[in-house]
């Protein structure tokens, strides 16, 4: 199983939901992307790290790369944070291509929110680590090799 957690441009929200998951789940191939390529190459935001490390989180590795339509074949589901990054994703893919694209709040139902709100704008990171980490365990929790039983 491989996984692709995507968002805007990949500084904020995408590498904290692949640092949440992959503590959750590190036998789980995992990567994350924006659908816009401004920060490419570019480490995760320094409020975001910061507030990710007073968690135990280590994003310092993960460096923001475009998404891409080549993605599709290299992953076995790929989670958007928000509807408009989703439908950035469906305009990229290929004719043909079965991957599933979930939004990332569809495995945190309990929470009640539709989308993970950006905090590089909202500056509230604390809020978006907590909304990523539920629904990090929540997708760790369907996949079939955690335990969880259903598929994801």
């Amino acid at each position: 199983m491989k996984i692709l957690f995507v968002c805007l441009g990949n500084i904020c929200r995408s590498p904290a939901a692949e640092g949440a998951f992959r503590a959750l789940a590190p036998g789980v191939a995992s990567d994350s992307a924006g659908t816009s390529d401004w920060h490419v190459g570019a480490p995760p935001y320094g409020p975001m790290q910061a507030a990710a490390r007073a968690r135990g989180l280590d994003l310092s590795d993960l460096r923001a790369r475009h998404f891409v339509a080549a993605d599709f074949a290299r992953f076995d589901l790929i989670v958007a944070m928000d509807g408009d990054n989703l439908a950035n994703i469906e305009r990229l893919r290929p004719a043909g291509s079965a991957v599933p694209v979930r939004l990332f709040t569809d495995f945190a139902p309990e929470c009640g929110a539709s989308e993970v709100p950006d905090p590089y704008y909202t500056r509230d990171f604390d809020a978006a680590l907590d909304l990523i980490g539920a629904c990090a365990a929540g997708l760790a929790a369907a996949l079939p090799l955690s335990g969880g039983g259903a598929e994801a």
